[in-house]
């Protein structure tokens, strides 16, 4: 049964459309065009306000240069109904199939109309749910069954035809023909791939003769056939000529496994090598065809043949030797970086590449064992054992190695041996009662796989050397880099094998907010006396606890009509808890509970109102069903917010919740995590520093985490990540870790640490230039209780490619930062900071739960949860940064005064040239001002930074001179664990601190008090001197010109020191005078 996706439109309503008709009003319908499907809804008569409610279903077929994925949705006045002659337009909507989702996630939304024409008139909106939605489709029926005499008469004609088949034309030799008429069982899916693999056709395997009928010449003859037929390939042994087997005298004796049902007997027996009296199954010497290109290669012998993938081994050598692979003349496999550098430019462009040497040891067959065996690889100085093999009809491992080729003194050689360790305990390699078989390599000649070609086919290889007679491996050997495909999942040298120190990419789960609106309750008095009685509301939502303020009431109809808003994450699998508390002296009693499924809540998208619903009370100290009063909620998922995870200044998400109500990205944004520089030492093993250190990058819901490199102070990850974005004015955070894996603490083996932190990054995406790469070292600092450490460096590559046009990308800085709903009802400060809270330790809870975990305190550090936790430091830091702020204006106030006071002539001359320009021309005011901060953003440019992207600044931060106590105080957990003394020491600086706040908070609210009391006649005196003058300042301005009185105040403000007075002016005295509400304050 194959599923049919289907798209779904639900056409609602539509609101405040205009009259088209001729008699103010319209009969609108609604046609809607998806890859070439039109449907239309019914025509609503006369109603500016119509209401369809109508499903119209379209296919989703698969990407077409005909159809698009865009839905276009037009409204129309039907002609029919009124005096107009057409069907006049009433608007338009096109939306893409990015905006569309799943059934279960669908949403009432109202979409403006937009124009056809550029001078077309339309208004109004139009209320759609727009969702994918999967039809099982069965399957056909089966045919009906056919009478028994037709498949008798069907199988004679059939035979009929083979016979004169035989007579007229022979047989096509192939290099199937030497496949017994009984193989070992192969998996299907096997089989599959290696007639993929080979080419091999159906109709070749119809034609072939018994065994039995076979000519002596016919293995030669076919295999030739198959040697031309066969195409080339990059990554198998080229074309080999076929010899005929010499003759030998030797009988062949039974294989080891016949008994076990695996291998039949063989009607035509190859040559054995001397000394091992082995049934080859019909091996040939073989002779390849590269002998004309280099040095003779040793004598090869393929054994049967399973599909098409040869089993090869070295005929006439005892021990393991290195196969010597063919080359091709055009001669892809080699490591010179320049060739696959083209190639993997579009992936790991950003990096340098890292070279490794991939083994995949898939399985193995007739191995002389009953036990699991084990694979040892040794190259260079690395040597690996895979885990025990499983028994099937094969000895079965599929595990992959990737040992790095960077090292000066890499071995040529590549060891593979099979072992049956009948001790678990030893891992001693000498062991040669163990020794099943092995295989060499020569490393030099290993093949290149470049990244745009498929996986490379595993092959059989014969085994040699210790119990192994016509055992075989199946494995696949290549040279690759990281950006393999097999790399994230293999073994690695750099990691140690450890399976929690892989790559990953792990995506924040999607976040809602619940909005509950408690209004009433009902029906609860028969539980409680008649009299005043203290209800109130409880709302469980996992560890979210929140309750209503408390309702009295006397008739059991209490009521409260309070929002609550709670954090949920997709699936709702949870339920929302509401419990009914009666508020007594002794303590909260309940009287009734109420449990509503996450999945039964609606969801909406904008602020439109949501219908209340009555649930029944359930008595919670009994199963049995009763009714004890029932509530009124109003209950929606409130998809038009964003869910904040991180603190709003360095957020790198800012679209809503809902899918529907996202924009196109602007642009990718693409991270090259190199590695790291001298490092401290973390942590001690044995004695020895060390730092097994990865790498964590967060922007968006996406997090990836490096591979962790173990024992190393310059780790190399080399690996890149690439992230859509949606806004440019958004900041990318990358932090620096220690894994601390399972280690022993206090004798303990099994206790584990958390992951330390070593440093963090943080990256705005709006200063960065599009197309530029930005490859930079940043310095690892970290703050403690002790003062500033230098953990080391990371270094890290960057680039931002713009997607979209330059206008379009320029628009987005005037688009609002957070989504409509955030303005419509904005959230308070302190709810935010809380409901960010609780989204952190939903994210947190969410991601340790993943394989390989991201540990809860890597996820709490890199969402900066302790972001706003009091620091004498930080108020230090940011007064200064409001010094920095005001220091022009304060410039800016002095050069006035200077020039007031004459210091420089020149430039007073020019000021007043100026103002009689100004005066007389007062149009050039505006402009002036402008071209001045066009002259001062052109002057500083030459002056922009030219450093690297900015990061943290320790001087800024004030990081390097702050007090050792008050670090102390910063990192001290709430409520304080430290000694009384140390915490009354800090209180008595806290009020110390507290009482100049209230002195400069004290003076701001006298200045303006007196403002005040100009007007309010809280000195008579004075209030009515200033209205007197104010009447006398109107008088003047009536009856002079408005240019000479501005002409006489700036040259009276501008004049020469000779004619000033060194005491205050008298505007001033008369304002400090001024009474204020200070001296009210006890």
């Amino acid at each position: 049964m194959a599923p049919n996706q289907k798209l779904i439109v639900e056409v609602v309503d539509a609101r405040n459309l205009l009259p088209k008709d001729g008699h103010g009003t319209s009969s609108p319908y609604v046609v809607i065009d998806f890859y070439g499907q039109r449907k239309r809804t019914q025509s609503v008569i006369r109603d500016l306000n119509p209401t369809w409610n109508e499903i119209l279903e379209f296919n989703v077929g698969k990407p077409s240069n005909v159809f698009g994925d865009m839905l276009e949705l037009d409204v129309y006045h039907d002609k029919n109904y009124g005096p107009t002659r057409r069907n006049n337009h009433l608007g338009r909507i096109r939306l893409g199939s990015s905006q569309f989702v799943r059934k279960g996630e669908e949403a009432l939304i109202y979409y403006p109309l937009e124009k056809k024409y550029l001078l077309s008139w339309i208004q109004g909106e139009i209320g759609l749910k727009i969702y994918y939605q999967d039809e099982v489709i069965p399957p056909p029926p089966p045919p009906p069954p056919t009478p028994p005499a037709e498949p008798a008469a069907a199988a004679q004609e059939e035979e009929a035809k083979a016979d004169t088949n035989k007579e007229t034309s022979p047989p096509q030799p192939t290099a199937e023909a030497v496949v017994p008429a009984e193989t070992e069982p192969q998996q299907p899916a096997e089989a599959k791939k290696s007639d993929l693999e080979t080419g091999a056709t159906t109709e070749s395997n119809k034609e072939e003769p018994p065994e039995e009928e076979k000519p002596k010449e016919a293995p030669s003859a076919q295999a030739e056939a198959g040697a031309a037929a066969a195409p080339l390939s990059d990554n198998a042994p080229a074309p080999i000529q076929v010899e005929k087997p010499p003759e030998s005298d030797g009988s062949p004796s039974p294989h080891p496994q016949e008994s076990s049902g695996q291998n039949k007997e063989d009607p035509s027996p190859g040559p054995a090598p001397v000394n091992k009296p082995v049934q080859d199954d019909g091996d040939i010497v073989l002779e390849p065809t590269f002998s004309k290109w280099g040095p003779s290669p040793p004598e090869i012998m393929a054994a049967s043949v399973s599909g098409s993938v040869p089993e090869i081994k070295i005929a006439g050598i005892n021990a393991p030797q290195p196969i010597i692979r063919p080359v091709a003349p055009t001669s892809n496999y080699t490591l010179e970086p320049q060739e696959s550098l083209s190639i993997e430019r579009s992936a790991f462009d950003l990096v340098e590449k890292m070279h490794y040497l991939f083994v995949r040891v898939v399985k193995a067959r007739h191995l002389p064992t009953n036990g699991n065996p084990v694979v040892r690889i040794a190259v260079s100085n690395s040597r690996v054992q895979s885990k025990p093999a499983r028994k099937t009809s094969w000895f079965e491992w599929d595990q992959t190695f990737a040992f790095g080729r960077d090292a000066p003194d890499s071995s040529s050689i590549l060891e593979i041996s099979v072992w049956d360790p009948h001790d678990p305990r030893s891992s001693e390699m000498a062991a040669a009662a163990n020794f099943l078989g092995g295989i060499c390599f020569d490393a030099t000649e290993i093949p290149l796989r470049d990244p745009p070609d498929s996986p490379l086919a595993p092959q059989w290889y014969r085994l040699e050397g210790g119990g192994a007679y016509s055992s075989d491996l199946m494995l696949a050997t290549w040279v690759g880099t990281q950006a393999d495909d097999s790399f994230p999942d293999a073994w690695k040298t750099d990691t140690a094998g450890n399976i929690n120190s892989r790559a990953k990419v792990y995506m924040s789960p999607k976040l809602w907010y619940l909005r509950v609106t408690v209004l009433e309750a009902q029906d609860i008095f028969p539980l409680m006396p008649l009299k005043e009685t203290t209800v109130q509301i409880k709302a469980h939502l996992g560890f979210q606890v929140q309750k209503t303020k408390a309702s009295v009431t006397r008739n059991g109809t209490p009521s409260w009509n309070e929002d609550l808003l709670f954090v949920a994450a997709e699936p709702f699998s949870d339920h929302l808890i509401f419990t009914l508390e009666n508020r007594l002296p002794k303590g909260p009693v309940t009287i009734g509970i109420v449990r509503i499924p996450l999945t039964a809540i609606e969801r909406r998208v904008d602020d439109r109102k949501v219908a209340s619903r009555w649930f029944s009370f359930e008595d919670p100290k009994s199963e049995k069903l009763g009714y004890k009063g029932r509530v009124q909620l109003r209950l929606c998922f409130d998809g038009g917010y964003h869910v904040m995870d991180e603190a709003a200044h360095v957020s790198s998400d800012y679209r809503p919740t809902a899918r529907q109500l996202w924009k196109q990205p602007v642009g990718t944004f693409e991270l090259g995590i190199i590695g790291c520089k001298n490092l401290s030492p973390m942590k001690t093993v044995d004695g020895k520093g060390c730092t097994d250190a990865y790498c964590v990058a967060k922007y968006g819901p996406k997090w990836v985490r490096t591979r962790t490199v173990c024992d190393s102070l310059d780790p190399k990850w080399n690996e890149q990540y690439t992230w859509k974005v949606y806004d440019p004015c958004t900041v990318l955070s990358m932090g620096v870790f220690d894994s601390s894996g399972e280690l022993e603490i206090d004798g303990d083996k099994n206790a584990t640490r958390p992951d330390v932190r070593i440093g963090k990054v943080r990256v705005r995406i709006s200063t960065l230039e599009t197309g530029k790469v930005y490859r930079n070292r940043y310095p690892l600092t970290l703050l403690t209780n002790n003062g500033v450490k230098k953990m080391g460096e990371i270094e890290v590559a960057i680039r931002f490619v713009r997607a979209i046009p330059t206008l379009d990308f320029l628009n987005v800085y005037a688009q609002p930062l957070l989504p409509l709903m955030h303005h419509l009802k904005p959230l308070g400060v302190v709810q935010q900071e809380l409901l960010r809270n609780t989204a952190v330790k939903i994210i947190a809870t969410h991601l340790s739960r993943s394989e390989p975990p991201l540990r809860r305190e890597v996820v709490l550090y890199m969402l900066d949860v302790d972001s706003h936790a009091f620091s004498m430091r930080k108020m230090r830091a940011n007064w200064f940064r409001i010094i920095n702020v005001i220091a022009s204006v304060i410039d800016i106030v002095r050069w006035i005064d200077d020039t007031r006071v004459w210091k420089n002539p020149t430039s007073t001359i020019l000021v007043h040239a100026l103002l009689v320009m100004l005066v007389w021309f007062p149009d050039l005011i505006v402009p002036t001002l402008a071209f001045y901060v066009f002259v001062i953003g052109a002057w500083n440019y030459r002056f922009r930074s030219r450093a690297s992207l900015p990061h943290f600044d320790l001087k800024l931060s004030l990081a390097d001179t702050v007090d050792r106590d008050e670090l102390d105080e910063e990192f001290d957990t709430v409520p304080s664990n430290r000694p009384p003394d140390v915490v009354r020491t800090r209180y008595d600086k806290l009020r110390m601190l507290g009482a100049r706040v209230q002195t400069v908070l004290g003076d701001f609210a006298t200045q303006g008090e007196r403002l005040q009391a100009l007007v309010t006649w809280g000195d008579p005196r004075a209030t009515g001197i200033f209205v007197g003058l104010c009447f006398v300042v109107a008088m003047i301005l009536y009856l002079v010109p408005s240019k000479m009185v501005a002409m006489a105040s700036g040259f009276y403000f501008f004049r020469h020191p000779i004619f000033r007075d060194r005491m205050p002016s008298p505007a001033l005295n008369f304002f400090k005078r001024l009474p204020s509400l200070s001296d009210r304050i006890m």
